[in-house]
């Protein structure tokens, strides 16, 4: 279990989000703790450089709607990258690991599908304190981490793109 706030970040440490455009796919469902998950990924962005005009947001009911949300967003919507957030909390029935599975593998097969970053901000938790810790509680933020992911993947595509032959390999930070 995380025993600090894992949102806190070194700016020094992300590049720049200027020319880079973000999707955001959140699910509606938990809206309390996933609208607070929202608030911090675009915070992140824009305390980065992000334009207010390069962030698309589209809701979708539920956590295990992030999938095809994305995989539309993807088909229809030109982006650098997009952040999934979500939020499934544990109950009484097994509902909880096949929509975290399903999700899981459904956010991981987009991403490999269209040869794009697709960032993985879904809680799955035991209980809404859990949840209500980690989206700006005593954990931080977890939006806020997606957001800053956001960005290092952008800019981690562009050098790998940017490669001309193997001794780019070498010089690269």
């Amino acid at each position: 279990m995380a025993t600090r706030d894992l949102s806190s970040y070194n700016t020094s440490d992300v590049p720049s989000a200027v020319d880079y455009t973000f999707g955001i796919v959140v699910a509606d469902w938990n809206q309390e703790i996933t609208g607070e998950l929202l608030k911090g990924a675009i915070k992140a962005l824009r305390d980065n450089g992000a334009q207010k005009d390069n962030i698309v947001v589209r809701h979708v009911p539920g956590t295990f709607e992030l999938t095809s949300g994305t995989q539309l967003m993807m088909e229809y919507v030109e982006l650098d990258v997009i952040i999934c957030l979500g939020c499934v909390i544990r109950g009484e029935t097994p509902h909880f690991d096949y929509i975290c599975q399903g999700v899981t593998y459904g956010i991981t097969q987009v991403s490999v599908q269209y040869n794009k970053p697709v960032i993985f901000g879904v809680l799955t938790t035991e209980n809404m304190e859990q949840a209500k810790e980690r989206s700006g509680g005593k954990h931080g933020n977890k939006g806020v981490e997606a957001g800053l992911t956001a960005i290092r993947m952008a800019y981690y595509q562009d050098e790998m793109e940017s490669f001309e032959d193997e001794d780019d390999y070498y010089s690269m930070n």
